[in-house]
């Protein structure tokens, strides 16, 4: 493998790490085995600390494919939880709301989750990475500060519940770039005259990668170390 000329590598995004946390890791473990101090390393959209699962690198000139990437569909598996709200949407900020549930069966689940495949709009979460007005808006939401943050156009292509067992609720989201899947929980929770938040987020698939396809932190020495030396293999899949 060429990491300097480009390379493109799958990464299981672990819990609590950024995205730009596995950058690093990587671009250090790179630079040190191939003994150069700049090495070009980037992802191809962003995880939130609190969500795990696929996440692609782009090395050398693959960097010029990031965007192609990003826009590529992507597939999660989400659990809620119906009836608290927090100011992030998820578990960063502790519950602020507590709603009722009782009127929530899951016929009304099923028949609301349909509501919101197609093309909606979506209003961003305050605590994101979102720009307004040149600063990102999570540090104004951190500091107590209102955000206003306009609507985004993006399609659902699919919403199953996989898992129901009150209060809590399991979803697969197969959506287009620029979805929060925090903010479609609050979005669930509003249609369900109640509210929710996001309690644990992992992104199985990014077009064509899927997670079965991704290596986990731990392995990132030995996957260098094996592209360096030209050992037999390609992509993830000797892992």
């Amino acid at each position: 493998m060429d990491f300097q000329e480009g390379e493109v590598v799958y990464i299981d995004k672990p819990l609590r790490w950024t995205s730009f946390d596995i950058v690093n890791r990587f671009r250090h473990q790179l630079s040190k085995k191939l003994g150069v101090k700049k090495i070009k390393v980037g992802h191809a959209g962003t995880l939130d600390p609190l969500a795990t699962g696929v996440l692609i690198l782009c090395t050398g000139r693959a960097t010029k494919r990031i965007e192609e990437f990003q826009y590529q569909t992507k597939e999660y598996v989400a659990t809620l939880k119906l009836g608290e709200t927090t100011p992030s949407f998820d578990l960063e900020e502790e519950v602020d709301a507590v709603y009722p549930t009782a009127h929530i069966d899951r016929a009304l689940v099923e028949k609301t989750l349909q509501s919101f495949v197609g093309t909606i709009q979506q209003v961003p979460p305050a605590f994101s990475a979102v720009k307004v007005n040149g600063r990102r808006a999570y540090k104004d939401a951190r500091k107590g500060r209102e955000v206003e943050l306009p609507a985004k156009t993006l399609v659902i292509d699919e919403l199953e519940l996989l898992d129901y067992a009150m209060p809590f609720i399991k979803l697969r989201v197969v959506c287009s770039k620029g979805t929060y899947i925090r903010a479609l929980a609050r979005d669930i929770g509003h249609a369900l005259n109640s509210g929710a938040h996001l309690v644990a987020l992992r992104r199985t698939r990014i077009g064509d990668v899927t997670l079965g396809m991704c290596m986990p932190v731990e392995q990132i020495g030995t996957y260098i170390d094996k592209g360096i030396t030209n050992i037999q293999g390609v992509g993830n899949e000797t892992f």
